[in-house]
């Protein structure tokens, strides 16, 4: 991505999360959106705008009502951004948290397996060892032998 392409998208990303701040009307738009990233085609004619809702469960609904937004938020971006020419946008649901979450959930499941058929069984039954005595005695009181 080009300075001015990177520039621009920084602008709209700042621009789009002021608009969002402020709130839309909709009913439909609920939860928490965060602007994860704004990437501006090479033309400068298209803005691809990622947002992260939380929770999860609200994210289609919130995603409508952004997209029946669109050019409002668009409008309110321009008046605050000056550009010759506005790139239009299209929002996109950015899952990537949402899959992290479950790969970490994933790997905490796998790790406690593992660590549950890696633990000694717990016999209260089976007698203890003399070699398996916590603490041995301290062999410091002896005397060196000569």
């Amino acid at each position: 991505m080009s300075r001015k392409q990177e520039q621009l998208a920084a602008a709209i990303k700042r621009g789009v999360q002021t608009a969002l701040a402020k709130g839309l009307s909709d009913p439909r738009y609920s939860g928490l959106v965060t602007v994860t990233e704004v990437i501006v085609s090479p033309d400068g004619i298209d803005a691809f705008i990622r947002v992260s809702v939380l929770p999860h469960d609200r994210a289609s609904l919130t995603m409508h009502a952004l997209r029946h937004a669109t050019e409002h938020i668009r409008r309110e971006v321009g008046d605050m951004v000056r550009v010759r020419r506005m790139p239009r946008f299209e929002f996109r649901l950015d899952d990537r948290s949402a899959r992290q979450a479950e790969t970490m959930a994933a790997i905490a499941r796998v790790r406690e397996e593992l660590e549950a058929a890696d633990a000694p069984p717990n016999d209260a039954d089976t007698p203890a060892r003399a070699d398996d005595d916590p603490d041995p005695p301290d062999d410091t009181t002896r005397e060196p032998s000569p």
